[in-house]
């Protein structure tokens, strides 16, 4: 699909991530609309032009809302990005006890409930949608798993269930959307410098990096943001779970 002038929705593209994939898109040429519960206001154009909505990916109501005004200001999405999400880490038997329930509720709420939450209501619109070239393509849907998602750590049990969550949902997704023409494929990023990542301690980021086979760093946003790019642009990229993690294998 040619990204130019065409609307993009990217969730949790205030920071990290989703925000490189924002600019990125926005190069190309999109519309962009960012979903992001972090902003304190609703509805505003930030410095480099892309529309910003307060939203809470958990909420049917908070997304249709946001959905509205995304269509309203560039005209109906064909191209979904979800990178919303948070961070946790915790022992299910930890020094002070056993696990809140809600905390691994929380986790897989926004980051698994919440990516479904916005697939499928974007998809309510796209599959409506014109065809935009002979394969009869409407739209694409980039998901956000991970390598914990596939080889999960001590300590990030609920993270772990969550993305690989996404990561079951890519090949169940693209088969039912292709009667639609909406192509859907997930990313499995390793370790990304985001602000997500340095939550995490100097020791544990320091043990992490050493693992990493090559190049021997953290991943850059845009990295992400340009196979971002290249999945919208190939249609042949569809029901695939993508590394993108320097031939990391976490231990």
């Amino acid at each position: 699909m040619d990204i130019s002038d065409h609307a993009a929705i990217v969730t949790g593209g205030a920071s990290g991530l989703g925000r490189a994939t924002a600019l990125r898109l926005q190069k190309a040429g999109a519309q962009v609309a960012v979903f992001d519960l972090s902003f304190k206001d609703h509805n505003i154009i930030d410095d480099d032009g892309i529309l910003c909505l307060r939203v809470d990916v958990t909420s049917e109501e908070s997304v249709m809302n946001a959905l509205a005004s995304a269509t309203a200001a560039h005209g109906p999405a064909r191209i979904l990005i979800n990178c919303a999400g948070i961070l946790e880490s915790q022992r299910v038997l930890g020094r002070d006890g056993v696990m809140p329930l809600a905390n691994f509720r929380r986790l897989v709420d926004v980051h698994l409930v919440g990516t479904f939450n916005v697939i499928r209501l974007f998809a309510d619109v796209a599959h409506n949608l014109d065809p935009v070239n002979a394969d009869g393509e409407r739209g694409v849907i980039i998901n956000t798993s991970s390598v914990a998602g596939l080889e999960g750590q001590i300590g990030a049990v609920s993270y772990s269930a969550a993305k690989a969550g996404i990561a079951g949902m890519t090949l169940p997704l693209a088969r039912e959307m292709a009667r639609e023409g909406i192509r859907v494929v997930a990313i499995a990023p390793g370790m990304f410098g985001t602000p997500m990542v340095s939550g995490l301690s100097d020791k544990a980021q320091d043990r992490i990096k050493a693992d990493i086979p090559f190049p021997n760093r953290m991943g850059k946003p845009d990295e992400f943001a340009n196979l971002v790019q290249q999945i919208c642009e190939n249609p042949m990229l569809n029901g695939e779970i993508i590394r993108l993690d320097a031939a990391i294998r976490m231990s």
